[in-house]
């Protein structure tokens, strides 16, 4: 995955989170928990990058099982493309 796209799903988690009224994402090692990122906030980030994308994603609901941390959410994106 290029840094480019990498950027660009942490821009829009970035905006579902300030849409929420949280703070920007400082560091991809973060939890999820830590900076408030819910599976509804997920479930939006995977429509804005289907959307981004204009197409659907193949989704593995075993890894979704196991993400953790932005580092995971963007990890997961790369093996769904």
């Amino acid at each position: 995955m290029s840094n480019l796209y990498k950027a660009s799903i942490v821009e829009l988690m970035n905006a579902i989170l300030l849409k929420r009224g949280l703070q920007p994402i400082q560091s991809t090692s973060v939890s999820l928990r830590e900076i408030g990122f819910r599976s509804l906030d997920f479930s939006e980030l995977a429509l804005r990058v289907e959307r981004k994308l204009g197409r659907e994603l193949n989704f593995d609901a075993a890894l979704m099982r196991n993400i953790q941390t932005v580092d995971d959410v963007l990890n997961f994106f790369a093996q769904a493309e």
